[in-house]
């Protein structure tokens, strides 16, 4: 059982930024940090792989509706990969089985995601961009503060992780409005674009 605090942590942090999990986890394993991460994500390829796509992300993340294109991409990413770290850290201690672990990791994962792409989507009815950018900062240093916290308190951090998951349901139900605009606004361009296709281009004159 003393696994689940961390398997449920980073499930959360993956649901936000499942590259900079693997980084940190990654990196506190191979720098003697913490004896609970496993091997497999402290190899050197893992960490440059986890490294790119974590640049990639900190820049898409903080773009306008750029951020929602790359968080509908994440929607299966985000999960399967809070599944798989919960289930090499499972595997690690013993404490669990790795079809278990998958399941709190992958679930609790898939929420905060569905969280933080509600939330996006609600930001990106503003007009000016400091909100996505206030918005992503803030989302990239939540998980680097739980994640190492986790290291070194895990059940402390899995009770942040908690709280912060329960406040941003409610949050993305308060704005529950503003996800709804946002929706119709893309549904509204792509059947713009869709109708500009079909027309096709004007005859010479």
């Amino acid at each position: 059982m003393s696994v689940i605090p961390l398997v449920f942590t980073s499930g959360w942090a993956s649901g936000i930024n499942a590259y900079a999990v693997v980084l940190l986890l990654g990196v506190f394993g191979a720098t003697g940090v913490s004896d609970e991460v496993p091997a497999a994500l402290q190899r050197t390829d893992v960490l440059i792989v986890a490294g790119v796509l974590f640049l990639c992300e900190v820049v898409a993340d903080k773009i306008p509706y750029v951020d929602s294109v790359w968080d509908t991409a994440h929607t299966v990413i985000r999960p399967v990969a809070g599944a798989v770290i919960a289930a090499l850290l499972a595997g690690e201690s013993g404490s669990l089985s790795e079809l278990a672990a998958g399941a709190i990791g992958g679930s609790t994962a898939l929420m905060s995601h569905l969280v933080k792409a509600g939330t996006r989507m609600a930001v990106n009815t503003s007009p000016e961009p400091f909100s996505n950018i206030g918005m992503s900062i803030a989302e990239d240093l939540g998980v680097a503060g739980v994640i190492t916290f986790a290291i070194f308190n895990p059940v402390a951090a899995a009770i942040i992780a908690a709280v912060l998951l329960v406040l941003g349901i409610v949050i993305v139900i308060f704005l529950a409005s503003r996800i709804r605009r946002f929706l119709r606004r893309r549904a509204q361009r792509r059947e713009e674009r869709r109708l500009a296709g079909a027309e096709g281009p004007w005859p010479p004159g």
